[in-house]
């Protein structure tokens, strides 16, 4: 196995990667569509929408139910109020996930959470499975014009944590997250547990893949 030497940072993905969210998104995208008069969505279509962001995910259930396009802004209100309601209730942290936390910041290495979730419900998330510790930065979907697979929230997380991206590993689960790496010119690792929009996630160009995130020991 390859190691990975002079980092000076590591960037993480939340949804996938540390903790376990789908059944939040079920609980509250179904609650949001029932009040709009529209079918529920079995998890496995949920998941395969997850990753992209807040707005992109009630965009697509809504189609995915038959409703209008044009009952999006109701849809969103009844999603935010829902998921804020529903938030860290009907999720686990992944084995391993603090494990590997932990390897990394004994290596010595800054740490920021990206995440395409908005900032607030991903703080509130990390602090809830108490792991909202062991980052020096969080930034969500709408902390910047563009979200994952943009490098834009990848080169502001690597500016704030003073690293240099060609020195700052990012660890996702999917194609969003290689991509964004690939286009900041960060090395990049990919869990193989999480979700990659119904894709095998080994198909990702990746610089390797993680069974938990505890193996990420063996990188460094």
């Amino acid at each position: 196995m390859p190691r990975f030497t002079g980092l000076q940072a590591a960037i993480v993905d939340l949804d996938g990667t540390l903790v376990d969210t789908l059944g939040d998104f079920v609980v509250a995208l179904n609650a949001a569509l029932g009040e709009l008069a529209l079918p529920p969505l079995p998890a496995a279509v949920v998941e395969r929408l997850v990753g992209k962001g807040s707005e992109y995910l009630v965009r697509s259930a809504l189609r995915e139910a038959g409703g209008a396009d044009s009952l999006y802004e109701a849809a969103w209100d009844a999603y935010q109020r829902h998921y804020g309601a529903v938030n860290g209730r009907h999720a686990a942290v992944y084995p391993g996930a603090q494990q590997g936390l932990q390897v990394l910041r004994e290596a010595g290495l800054r740490l920021a959470c990206v995440t395409n979730k908005p900032t607030g419900f991903a703080r509130d998330l990390l602090q809830q499975k108490g792991l909202l510790a062991y980052f020096g930065h969080v930034f969500g979907g709408d902390a910047f014009e563009r979200k994952k697979p943009d490098p834009l929230p990848l080169l502001e997380a690597c500016r704030a944590l003073g690293s240099a991206p060609a020195r700052t590993l990012v660890i996702g689960d999917s194609a969003n997250d290689a991509a964004a790496a690939r286009a900041a010119g960060s090395p990049v690792l990919l869990v193989g547990y999480g979700y990659n929009h119904g894709q095998p996630v080994r198909a990702v160009d990746a610089d390797g893949f993680l069974d938990s995130m505890a193996a990420v020991a063996g990188w460094l």
